[in-house]
């Protein structure tokens, strides 16, 4: 099974360091700790997710032990990665009530008896000032300031919080603590896995092999998908949700889809992107409900999608429209053109002349990212809410 399992890794990681040392520590059948740092910045988990939860799954089921570190200590700081400004700082409780929902979510994929869970307080809030100055020590201010976020943002003149440059001397020591094998995460973390293993090193371990994952484009095609960003598929949304925001991401994303969260083998992968376009899109939004919802959901969410869209003739194709304010219906009405002013957008509400991915629309209505905002018969605009 190793065998398969590395060829799975190099199918679906960006890069593997260092690929010939995990290929033998796999072939020789070590045991390995398989680390994977989870920042509670947001309640839910999101489908972008999924590419690095199945890759520990797959790691689960060849025998191996996956290390789940939540970052509470961490995200009191906030993660500087892929960032152009300091990220807010998080409350405790923010914090608290974050992660409380993560679990029952990770073990949709996960073998709860094979999960090895940790809160980076553990270690990382037993520090007096001195330990923190000697893991400080361990390497220099040039080496941090190389990540790409930090050098764009001095050549911009952008501030850094001091405290930032602390993020990835206590992610790298987490990996210490738990005496990680391996490392696994997005592209966008190559840089702090690769600390890591430096500072893995100064403290007299063998360093940690890591992969990295792509990172899966939200329902706009362009950013990735995040909860922030509010261009994202959340894994415990209602299943008519999942299906039909996956039916609103662009065609050219399907293939990418089905290849990295859509859980099929790459023969049905393959069946499936031999449909026409809209068809292998709603095979994805079927396939992404089921995994996370059941067969029977699948069904309904399907039905519920053909009876809201295709029944009343909603077209696939159409105009993207970012929304100003998704909580205030009137101005979109106005921002598309299809009211000349507020209070003509108030009438056609009022004259059951505008609906929401197919149903009457409401005054109070807030707007989603994906939704489909109609008015009268052959207006459609797409809702991008960024």
């Amino acid at each position: 099974m190793s065998a398969a399992l590395f060829e799975r890794l190099r199918e679906r990681a960006v890069e593997i360091h260092v690929e010939d040392h995990l290929r033998a520590r796999l072939h020789k059948g070590d045991t390995l700790r398989v680390k994977l740092g989870l920042d509670p910045t947001a309640p839910d988990l999101h489908v972008g997710h999924l590419v690095v939860l199945d890759t520990l799954r797959a790691f689960q089921d060849d025998g191996h032990v996956v290390v789940l570190i939540v970052g509470d200590y961490t995200a009191m700081i906030g993660d500087p990665s892929g960032r152009s400004e300091t990220r807010p700082v998080l409350s405790r409780e923010q914090i608290d009530a974050n992660a409380k929902t993560y679990f029952d979510q990770i073990y949709l994929v996960l073998d709860r008896a094979r999960t090895e869970v940790h809160s980076n307080s553990e270690w990382l809030g037993q520090m007096a000032a001195a330990d923190v100055l000697r893991l400080m020590g361990k390497a220099t201010l040039q080496q941090v300031l190389q990540r790409e976020d930090f050098a764009d943002r001095l050549k911009a003149g952008t501030p850094i919080g001091a405290h930032e440059i602390l993020y990835p001397f206590n992610q790298a020591y987490d990996s210490v603590a738990i005496r990680a094998d391996v490392e696994i995460g997005g592209t966008d973390q190559l840089f702090n896995l690769l600390f890591g293993r430096e500072i893995q090193k100064a403290y007299g371990q063998e360093p940690q092999d890591i992969a990295v994952f792509p990172l899966l484009e939200g329902l706009d095609g362009e950013q990735k998908m995040s909860k922030s960003l509010g261009n994202y598929i959340g894994i415990s949304e209602p299943p008519e949700q999942i299906y039909g925001k996956t039916m609103s991401i662009p065609d050219r994303l399907t293939e990418k889809y089905l290849r990295l969260v859509s859980g099929l083998d790459s023969a049905a992968v393959a069946e499936v992107l031999a449909k026409k376009p809209r068809d292998a899109k709603a095979a994805l939004a079927r396939q992404l409900v089921k995994r996370l919802h059941g067969e029977e959901a699948a069904e309904r969410a399907e039905q519920d999608f053909e009876l809201k869209f295709r029944k009343r003739a909603i077209p696939e194709a159409m105009p993207e429209l970012g929304a100003a304010d998704p909580a205030d219906l009137v101005s979109t009405l106005v921002q598309a053109g299809f009211a000349k002013s507020r209070g003509d957008a108030r009438r056609l509400i009022e004259q059951g002349g505008v609906r929401i991915n197919g149903d009457k629309a409401v005054f109070d209505a807030r707007l989603k990212d994906g939704d489909v905002l109609q008015a009268g018969k052959r207006n459609f605009v797409r809702i991008r809410v960024r």
